[in-house]
């Protein structure tokens, strides 16, 4: 950008043809000459939020690490974490009433996972479905209007059964954790070459997609006569981060297209065409997608279900090939809480590596990891009891660029609960709601 002329380009600024359109990363060149820093930072780092929804709780005595405060040793199951200290906050003691059964409405204790992001009880045999908004949604009207999708969601395993699932309570409770209204869950998104023609195709519709696939091209072929006629406003370092970042788009698709042709050649029922077999290559390609949608500024608020309740999926690459919901009733057997600590370690470290992605994208004064939040967390603590006490969560980011890490917050047993947290996280994206689900007030989490 020049100076002088204090030309500068739109941050909502992309390649069009042919009916595709791709999104471009933070360039020098959008960003107004002689702007004041504060303002400048508010227009080129805005503020993001991931929730990860993991299942069936942790293993007890491996999640939760032994000292509070700053300098912490972080425990087995967080581990993977340690290198992102300063921007990690773990909290250990609280609770999600609105999981429990009652007398009026006994069981289903993996019917509501919904609860994740409402903190709202599901209603049992309702006529349709009925929660409430979930944070995500809250996050994405105030911040999402301005991009290309207010909110994505994403998974990797399929929603089944859309009917009744468990004790009377729809489906809609395990099958989404983001919900725009009460009534109102968003479906989720398995599939990552769908979920990449949603980020980086004007094209939405399943007739698009099926004219995409026949083409059997990149989406970026379609732009390549642009690049270089627009590479010719930038400056010497814009042009480097403009290939870089076309390099990643073509190696992700690459990755892609290869995941494709794994699987199965003609769909089964329970691995659809295009969906890896391997959860772990799915679990990547679903972390780096969203890693490119923050960098183009696609979407600010994204929900990713590592699994659903009662998950059966196994991950060896955790040192233990066990069933998912088997081994999280381990009895409480010493042998079998190790087991399934190795894959709750496994899966912290998927998100892990995620944000070491996010850290070395550079935005503002910082990179991206400093100006978003995830919560990864869960309905319930020991699984095996169906306890939805001292449940895990992690929060991670910076927000702003304000919110400290290297802290390990602990609450006494059975007074605070993920609810209050919720509003909390409301608070400190400045959206100064009174409640969310049943919330009674904020924690100091600041």
């Amino acid at each position: 950008m020049n100076i002088l002329t204090k030309k500068q380009l739109p941050r909502r600024t992309f390649l069009r043809s042919a009916g595709l359109a791709v999104a471009l990363p933070l360039l020098d060149a959008m960003v107004p000459a002689l702007t004041p820093l504060a303002q400048a930072q508010a227009l080129v780092a805005p503020k993001r939020f991931v929730g990860v929804w993991h299942p069936q709780g942790a293993a007890p005595g491996y999640w939760s690490p032994v000292e509070a405060g700053s300098d912490f040793a972080f425990s087995y199951i967080t581990k993977p974490l340690q290198t992102l200290r300063e921007r990690v906050v773990l909290i250990t003691g609280l609770d999600v009433p609105e999981a429990f059964s009652t007398d009026e409405e006994p069981g289903g204790n993996h019917s509501r996972g919904a609860v994740f992001l409402s903190g709202a009880r599901a209603r049992r045999n309702a006529v349709s479905p009925y929660l409430g908004i979930t944070i995500d949604q809250v996050i994405a009207q105030e911040f999402g209007q301005d991009t290309i999708l207010s909110s994505l969601q994403l998974g990797v395993e399929d929603a089944g059964n859309y009917g009744n699932c468990n004790w009377g309570y729809s489906c809609a409770y395990t099958n989404s954790v983001s919900w725009t209204s009460p009534t109102s869950p968003l479906p989720t998104e398995i599939n990552p070459r769908v979920a990449f023609e949603r980020l980086f195709g004007d094209g939405a519709s399943l007739d698009a997609r099926r004219r995409g696939r026949a083409l059997n091209a990149s989406i970026l072929d379609s732009v390549t006569q642009a690049i270089p006629e627009f590479k010719r406003q930038l400056g010497p370092e814009d042009k480097l981060k403009m290939d870089a970042y076309l390099d990643n788009i073509r190696e992700l698709e690459r990755r892609i297209q290869i995941a494709m042709t794994r699987s199965v050649a003609e769909p089964a029922s329970a691995v659809p065409f295009g969906i890896p077999q391997s959860k772990d290559e799915h679990f990547r390609l679903m972390f780096d997608l969203i890693a490119l949608a923050f960098e183009a500024d696609i979407t600010r608020s994204v929900t990713m279900m590592l699994g659903r309740d009662l998950s059966g999926f196994s991950y060896p690459e955790s040192g233990y090939s066990g069933g998912w919901h088997s081994t999280s009733h381990h009895g409480d057997k010493p042998a079998n809480i190790a087991n399934y600590a190795k894959m709750n370690r496994y899966h912290v470290s998927v998100v892990a590596n995620f944000l070491e992605k996010l850290r070395k994208i550079p935005e503002g004064d910082g990179n991206v990891l400093d100006h978003m939040l995830l919560y990864m967390g869960s309905n319930m603590g020991n699984s095996h009891r169906h306890a939805h006490e001292k449940v895990p969560v992690i929060l991670a980011g910076g927000i702003d660029g304000s919110f400290k890490g290297n802290r390990h917050l602990v609450y006494p047993d059975n007074v605070e609960k993920t609810s209050n947290m919720l509003l909390s996280i409301l608070h400190l994206y400045g959206i100064e709601r009174s409640s969310i689900g049943e919330s009674t007030h904020p924690l100091d989490i600041a």
